[in-house]
């Protein structure tokens, strides 16, 4: 390494930690020719090779921003947008590869935006996946039904829950019986 004060063409390492759970090193260094010392921070890249073949750095932006265009009008936090992204490149780096097709990073979205919002995940899939009839948007929303069937099919017929007493809404915490003559029921 390039002493940055003298330009002196070699530098001795003194101490290497690792930051960011391993993602990064960061290395103290000293110069044999001016004697001053200076930091360095090593950073693997993960590169990304797009379907026309060109490479460019994972952009955990990039992930946020296009899941944003698929998560558009819903409700979704934009931290939970960060940690997604936190996810896809925990996993795509866990793949142990310096370069990932375009492809893989779309798959590793998929996961976890499925159990972030379903129709977020059903846009986002009809893009990636060229959805090209309602037959495919219906064998999808099928999968999810059988993956997650309270959620896309809503409450139970009786609107009864197995923790209910009651019916939705009948259980206040002020109330503990029958109207008294302090607490007095309004009719109409």
């Amino acid at each position: 390494m390039r002493c940055p004060f003298c330009h002196h063409p070699d530098s001795r390492v003194i101490d290497s930690r690792e930051v960011e759970d391993g993602q990064t090193i960061r290395r103290r260094r000293s110069c044999p020719e001016c004697a001053r010392r200076f930091t360095t921070v090593e950073e693997a890249i993960l590169a990304v090779v797009k379907r026309s073949g060109v490479t460019e750095p994972f952009s955990r932006n990039k992930v946020v921003d296009g899941v944003r265009r698929a998560c558009q009008g819903r409700p979704v936090d934009e931290d939970l947008l960060a940690v997604l992204a936190q996810q896809v490149e925990d996993s795509i780096r866990a793949v142990g590869a310096a370069e990932v097709p375009s492809q893989e990073i779309g798959l590793a979205i998929l996961g976890p935006l499925r159990d972030l919002d379903e129709v977020a995940y059903l846009r986002f899939a009809s893009v990636y996946r060229a959805f090209s009839s309602a037959d495919d948007f219906m064998a999808e929303i099928e999968s999810l039904r059988t993956d997650h069937p309270r959620q896309i099919n809503g409450p139970p017929e009786s609107g009864f829950d197995a923790a209910d007493t009651g019916p939705p809404g009948a259980a206040d915490a002020h109330d503990s019986g029958p109207p008294t003559e302090r607490d007095p029921v309004s009719v109409g």
